[in-house]
């Protein structure tokens, strides 16, 4: 049986909220996976139409979730060529890339071990997070802070961060991670090309 109602509290960054169906009554859990498609990013007010499933702890959970037109129909989705975005840009390679581009620096002595082998480990280390955070966003459970996966990313976890987000499809759409999070590239980039000429002089 499908319902109607409006979201409730919705979390952008978490993203997740509440239903309140038309009429009244229970309202229900509301996870952006839920939904089976997006014309639009899902905010406040929005009009969805939903089935009710129970989770382990006997909450109401809502699934199947399609956005409603005041009229009652489910809006179209956007032209493909709207839809794309940074989405959609092959991170995994990218991130396989660039360790592979600084290991052959480093084998071509071009970087010093020290910086291959700091990016390296800070990958693992990133990617890790993003795991343990895409886990507690899918568990409802304490998240690790934006602020922290930047500051892996900084400190050279960016190649790892690049995998995780395509591998784990975890915090690649948010416009305002994102920018931070390019910032950090661009900046180890530039801090491991200053190494590799000499002009920041590192143990």
């Amino acid at each position: 049986m499908r319902y109607q109602g409006r979201l409730q509290d919705w979390n952008d960054q978490k993203g997740y909220g509440f239903v309140m169906p038309n009429g009244g009554g229970e309202r229900a859990f509301v996870h952006i996976k839920a939904f089976e498609r997006r014309p639009q990013r899902p905010a406040d007010g929005m009009l969805i139409s939903y089935e009710l499933q129970r989770d382990a702890r006997g909450r109401s959970n809502a699934v199947a979730v399609r956005q409603q037109a005041a009229d009652g129909r489910t809006p179209a989705p956007a032209p493909r060529a709207r839809q794309r975005s940074s989405a959609h840009l092959p991170r995994a390679w990218m991130g396989l890339a660039a360790l592979l581009v600084i290991a052959s620096a480093w084998w071509l002595k071009w970087l010093p071990g020290w910086a291959a082998l700091a990016v390296a480990g800070m990958s693992v280390v990133t990617m890790l997070a993003y795991l343990q955070d895409k886990a507690a966003a899918q568990a409802d459970r304490r998240r690790t802070p934006e602020n922290m996966l930047h500051l892996l990313a900084l400190l050279g976890g960016w190649p790892g961060a690049l995998i995780a987000q395509q591998v784990f499809q975890h915090k690649r759409s948010k416009r305002s991670f994102l920018l931070v999070f390019w910032v950090t590239v661009v900046l180890n980039v530039i801090a491991l090309a200053a190494i590799a000429r000499g002009l920041l002089p590192l143990p």
